[in-house]
């Protein structure tokens, strides 16, 4: 099981830290898409917090097409393609962050380097090229 970190101090609610950690967790291919997470129950024991915690957290991931809830395997990882939504999803958050960091004089080509590090952390070798293109 990957071991999730709970800052029990952060302004950050409980659940959205889950939510995070498991995306993290995708992200770093150290959860696997067809994978099922421990049960709402186990989650909470294993992690020291309340059921209705983790619950809210699955749902969030269910809602944003992350996991799937299966009645014999319970939370499964299933990623919803639905690249459109992600893009205007990331849009939304990207302004408020972007607007955030423009008030604190970060620039436009620190914050290039900052996505070409996180996404070698993702394991994109080289970031600065876009076979999509």
């Amino acid at each position: 099981m990957v071991i999730f970190e709970i800052d029990f101090n952060s302004d950050e609610a409980i659940y959205m830290q889950l939510r995070n950690q498991i995306i993290l967790g995708i992200a770093t291919d150290q959860i696997q898409e067809g994978e099922s997470l421990p049960s709402v129950r186990q989650m909470a024991d294993h992690i020291g917090i309340n059921m209705h915690t983790v619950n809210k957290a699955y749902s969030v991931l269910r809602q944003e097409g992350i996991l799937k809830l299966d009645r014999r395997k319970g939370a499964v990882i299933s990623l919803d393609t639905d690249k459109r939504k992600a893009l205007e999803i990331m849009r939304h958050d990207l302004r408020v962050l972007l607007a955030w960091g423009r008030c604190k004089e970060i620039s436009r080509r620190e914050v290039h380097q900052l996505i070409d590090d996180i996404y070698a952390e993702y394991g994109e070798q080289d970031a600065s090229v876009y076979p999509d293109e």
